[in-house]
């Protein structure tokens, strides 16, 4: 028997008994689908997680303060007072950093705004004008801070667009007056939307310029230090050399010798994406693995239907070995059966698998990545599946003795 008749005759099996054959390939439909969905559901979380990073800023590097002691009690990391503009003008210099190719220090602090009778509170940030192009924002409205607006302390300020909906509604705010913290201050520009990220709206902030947020809004004894310096590298390539200068410079100006006495962190944007994805990629296993379990039933069911259709065709087994045919013959039968069941399984798994991605990332707001070489793996898997679990009856099948399939009723 040729390879096409076998094909042939396992094709014919499997249709002459379709509600069987359905509810066998049932089994493996499911779990490829679940599979696949749970898959998806993981890609299109680091793919989120992953835009939603790079829109922070390109090639970034967040430096962050120390932790705090305060009556023998520790604060986080943050909490400490230990990094200043002079840190920050340092590591601006290029002879300093020659691959820090722009440097941003904030301060900040939850604020009150008025704009008329209308109110709302949002985080204030006082920046430089590097600021923009570090965290790769925009301008929708008007204009961002300049060098100008820092020398001079100037009462302007940029707010975020969810900060300028709230407080002028459909009104231009461009030119417009709000209270800062009971400073007057003109509304200069509007920032184009970014979306929220894990650590807050980015969409809902008031930029000024440092020297006012620092001697007019936030006071305070220590007015040069700043909370965060935000440094850009020159590109992906310069991001571990940028870390490696900014950190030998800052330990050289705060008297530190090894990172265990440092009083502040560098965290580089991959690291965050590492660490993101290193999550979503272990609970995406898990999922993964606890959705695999259907097409371990999908494959027992694969095995039981066989084994029914051996008991049902022995005398058809008996008849083919008397008239030559080997045990080998007999087994590779079988097998193609088994493997017609998984292979239409998977591509029935596959096809659902698609079309729930496409409802189910509209309905949960989520997408859902659907790789082609996770789509052809399944479907893989799932003829694999059909033919282990379809060995030991094609081999039952072929140990048959012809005399005594012959002779069973």
């Amino acid at each position: 028997m040729t390879w096409l008749e076998t094909l042939r005759t396992g094709w014919d099996a499997v249709r002459s008994h379709r509600l069987r054959s359905g509810l066998t390939m049932l089994g493996i439909l499911i779990g490829i689908a679940a599979v696949m969905l749970t898959v998806g559901l993981g890609l299109g979380a680091q793919a989120t997680i992953g835009a939603r990073i790079d829109a922070l800023g390109s090639n970034l590097l967040i430096v962050t303060p120390g932790s705090a002691t305060s009556n023998g009690v520790r604060g986080g990391q943050g909490s400490a007072a230990t990094l200043t503009v002079a840190d920050a003008t340092a590591l601006a210099s290029r002879d300093v950093a020659p691959d820090v190719v722009a440097v941003a220090p904030t301060v900040q602090r939850s604020e009150a705004l008025t704009a008329g009778s209308a109110n709302w509170t949002t985080t204030v940030v006082g920046t430089v004008p590097d600021w923009a192009g570090v965290r790769a924002r925009t301008v929708a409205a008007g204009r961002f801070l300049t060098a100008a607006d820092v020398t001079d302390h100037g009462a302007v300020v940029v707010l975020g667009p969810t900060t300028a909906q709230q407080l002028f509604g459909a009104r231009q705010p461009v030119g417009r007056t709000v209270t800062v913290a009971g400073v007057p201050m003109t509304v200069i520009g509007v920032l184009a939307p970014a979306g929220s990220s894990a650590a807050a709206d980015q969409d809902d902030q008031a930029l000024v310029p440092i020297t006012t947020a620092s001697a007019r809004i936030l006071g305070g004894a220590n007015r040069d230090s700043v909370q965060t310096i935000y440094l850009q590298a020159a590109s992906t390539d310069a991001l571990s050399a940028a870390y490696q200068e900014a950190d030998t410079e800052l330990r050289a100006l705060h008297h530190t010798l090894t990172s265990d006495t440092a009083d502040f962190t560098i965290t580089s944007q991959q690291s965050i994406l590492d660490t993101a994805n290193a999550i979503t990629g272990a609970l995406t296993a898990v999922l993964g693995g606890i959705a695999a379990i259907s097409l371990l039933v999908g494959g027992i069911g694969v095995m039981n239907i066989m084994l029914v259709s051996v008991t049902e065709r022995v005398r058809e087994i008996g008849l083919r070995k008397a008239l030559g045919a080997t045990p080998r013959v007999i087994r590779r039968q079988f097998l193609v059966e088994a493997g017609v069941l998984g292979l239409a399984g998977g591509l029935a798994g596959a096809l659902l698998g698609i079309v729930g991605s496409l409802l189910l990332s509209r309905l949960v707001g989520q997408p859902i990545v659907v790789s082609p070489t996770a789509t052809a793996g399944a479907i893989a898997v799932a003829v694999g599946i059909g033919l282990v679990f379809g060995v030991y009856p094609a081999s039952r099948a072929a140990r048959l003795a012809p005399i005594d399939a012959l002779r069973s009723e």
